[in-house]
């Protein structure tokens, strides 16, 4: 996944490779073909009118069509390098006194076709040019057996060596494509969490809400919860200690419901819970084991005293109904505020103060108790 740009680049380039192979073989084969004497018969020139005409068609169809996935590289390169050896050999009876020459320079001219277009396709490059290097090699019989040699080896050995470094290049540019999308997903799992409690942020809970919401499977609640008196704690204990606290109660909040909901640090003591897959009641006693979980820290706070002489927090929870979360967290946010000023230390649902005119409390022994 994470290479497919790059192997979308490889492919283009392979695109163009084949084009300007297209191109130089049209430009050759016409040269060559213009360039008949009245010595060469038709038949002579019967291949480089093939290799053009082959070629004009295949480049008119990538340019046409640009979006055509062209996988033939090998293959053109082979029928293209036949077509050079068929007009090496028909050719080569009627140069006379410089049919030497003319092998060599034959060679050399498909051998640099093939560089230029093919140096980055070893296989390309050899199954154009062997037909024609074996075809000289034949037709020379021996006369210059060395030089013919050196000219066919050289260059064989040369895009050889050049093409396991290009080997060597391509697999370390994938192993830094694959490192590089490693980093980058787990600095965007960080940038979804929060630094401090290792919650999930608001970014977090996005994605997270996101993808549960997709589901549509079960019913959801928003449970919403504040630290009682938390300035306080913080001007008079410091905000070392404040952190400290945080760490603590948002472990206790994650220690109490299950894997599957969303624990979120949604402000500074502000944290939200999305409950996924769970019926109220069920719903209801999670939030109400939060806010025991948290008393039974024992997190001293004299300055909470009106309510618990240890940390505690206050809760309003709601349900999610179809994907309208602004709204769950709105009725959840109300339900919070009215807990907080009806004595704190509490878990009020917005259902039940839709449902009666009397606000349903946590139990009086166990918001008071400081948690024993």
């Amino acid at each position: 996944m994470q290479t497919k740009i790059y192997d979308e680049l490889l492919n283009s380039k392979r695109r163009l490779s084949l084009m300007l192979f297209l191109f130089l073989n049209i430009v050759t084969a016409l040269f060559l073909s213009l360039r008949a004497t009245s010595h060469t018969p038709l038949t002579a020139c019967a291949p480089t009118l093939l290799i053009a005409i082959f070629s004009v068609a295949l480049l008119a169809r990538l340019l046409i069509n640009p979006a055509a996935q062209i996988q033939r590289l090998n293959s053109v390169a082979l029928f293209t390098g036949l077509l050079w050896a068929w007009h090496i050999f028909s050719r080569y009876h009627y140069q006379f006194y410089i049919a030497d020459n003319y092998l060599l320079v034959a060679l050399v001219s498909v051998f640099f076709i093939s560089a230029i277009a093919l140096g980055d396709h070893l296989l390309a490059f050899c199954l154009h040019a062997l037909p024609t290097a074996a075809t000289v090699l034949i037709l020379d019989a021996g006369r210059n057996t060395l030089l013919m040699l050196f000219t066919v080896t050289l260059p064989l050995v040369g895009f050889t060596l050049h093409h396991l470094m290009l080997r060597r290049l391509d697999n370390f540019t994938r192993r830094l494509l694959s490192q590089l999308y490693a980093e980058k997903e787990s600095y965007s799992d960080l940038s979804m969490l929060d630094p401090l409690t290792g919650l999930y942020n608001r970014r977090g809970l996005t994605n997270r809400l996101q993808s549960i919401l997709e589901k549509h499977s079960g019913s959801h609640f928003v449970l919403l919860l504040d630290i009682d008196n938390f300035k306080a704690y913080n001007d008079n204990y410091g905000h070392t200690m404040g952190d400290q606290a945080l760490i603590r109660v948002s472990t206790a909040i994650r220690d109490a419901v299950r894997s599957r909901d969303v624990v979120t640090r949604f402000g500074g003591e502000e944290f939200l819970v999305l409950l996924t897959n769970v019926n109220e009641t069920i719903a209801m006693q999670l939030a109400e084991r939060i806010r025991q979980y948290v008393v039974n820290l024992e997190i001293s706070h004299r300055f909470n005293d009106k309510v618990s002489t240890h940390v505690t927090l206050s809760a309003g929870i709601a349900p999610l109904e179809g994907d309208d979360f602004n709204t769950a967290l709105t009725n959840a946010d109300r339900a919070l505020y009215l807990a907080k000023n009806q004595g704190r230390n509490m878990l009020l649902s917005w259902q039940d103060l839709m449902n009666s005119t009397q606000p349903q409390a946590a139990d009086p022994q166990n918001v008071f108790t400081g948690g024993k």
